[in-house]
């Protein structure tokens, strides 16, 4: 019997009956239902079949609904803006009129106010680093460091920066609500920084009468320096490697992975591991060889779940991903860890070499 516990996302590729039924049987123990893309009328339908099929196939399935969280991002922008490195670039909020040709608007009202001069802002996952080179009233300054093609609604991290964003955005509270409506087992609360933030939800969800568990998603510098108090006050941690990795220098990444699964194990808090493990697989039917040691490694880690994001909310291959995974995950638990090599199976000549 499998230890390790296998969440997947529920989206498009995976929301027909045939499908659903399919990783159930094939292992699935929680389903996560992604709140940046689902809408209400669609979580009321997937909830009850989930059930319903969880009870036919006689496995406990769980329900993870996971919030959209307090978001920065771009406004619409007319035409794609085109940098090049060096190329100076203007952010404006609260209305403001553009004092330059590259000048796109941001919907978070204290953006001015949280960056400083020397800060890096990263757009679009990363994709267009920025450095900040001064700010007036209602506007940044920025020179690109890297080159890119900036559209509208981008996503914009801003690392090393503490961001005063509410923990919950009036979305979000509907959101739980519905959650609790559906009787969600767990909840991740995205972007969490503190204490307060984990117990604002839990509050919530008692004035709802919900028993969900809080899932915090580390998904930023203030989440890891505060990663002993996020295990104290949550039911749950999870290492989101997407947003994580770009708020982090990607060589710490797989430090900080280690460091917090370690902390909560001697904690004896159940910890997932999130992102990008089968990745490739959203388009092709196998697995890279660094997605295969990648999963492995979390599950020597002691990793008490891993996470498929678009693999199967969006991928092509979204059984073929379960089943991956779950091979991959029984042979390193039978393997007893570190010892796993010894073990390996050398069936040809060829293997050998």
């Amino acid at each position: 019997m499998r230890k390790t516990k296998i969440i997947c996302t529920l989206g498009p590729a995976t929301e027909k009956v045939a499908l659903l039924r399919h990783l159930i049987d094939k292992g699935v123990d929680v389903v996560r239902i992604n709140m940046s893309h689902a809408s209400h009328t669609w979580v009321r339908q997937m909830a009850p079949r989930i059930r319903r099929l969880a009870h036919s196939a006689g496995r406990p399935v769980a329900l993870l609904l996971d919030t959209q969280g307090p978001a920065i991002r771009t406004g619409d922008v007319k035409e794609n803006l085109r940098l090049e490195p060096g190329d100076p670039l203007e952010f404006t909020v609260r209305g403001a009129k553009p004092s330059h040709p590259h000048s796109v608007r941001v919907n978070y009202r204290g953006f001015v106010q949280d960056v400083s001069p020397g800060d890096t802002i990263l757009v679009d996952n990363g994709l267009i680093k920025l450095k900040v080179t001064r700010k007036r009233r209602n506007r940044v300054l920025c020179e690109a460091l890297t080159a890119g093609v900036l559209g509208s609604r981008r996503h914009i991290n801003l690392p090393g920066v503490h961001v005063r964003l509410p923990p919950l955005t009036p979305k979000d509270m509907a959101d739980i609500a519905l959650g609790a409506e559906i009787g969600a087992d767990f909840i991740a609360l995205s972007f969490v920084r503190e204490k307060r933030d984990i117990e604002k939800l839990r509050k919530l969800l008692r004035r709802k009468k919900s028993k969900a568990q809080i899932v915090a998603k580390i998904e930023d510098q203030v989440a890891v320096r505060s990663i002993d108090t996020m295990i104290d006050t949550a039911d749950v941690i999870m290492v989101a490697r997407g947003d994580l990795g770009i708020e982090c220098p990607m060589e710490d990444l797989p430090i900080i992975q280690r460091r917090i699964v370690k902390k909560c194990i001697r904690a004896g808090k159940p910890v997932i591991v999130a992102t990008q493990l089968l990745e490739s697989m959203i388009n092709n039917p196998l697995p890279t060889r660094a997605e295969v040691t990648d999963v492995a490694n979390a599950v020597y880690e002691q990793a008490d779940a891993l996470m498929l994001s678009g693999e199967t909310s969006i991928g092509r291959y979204p059984v073929e991903c379960l089943e991956v995974l779950n091979r991959v995950v029984l042979r390193m638990e039978r393997s007893g860890g570190a010892g796993y090599a010894k073990d390996a199976r050398l069936e040809n000549v060829r293997q050998k070499t």
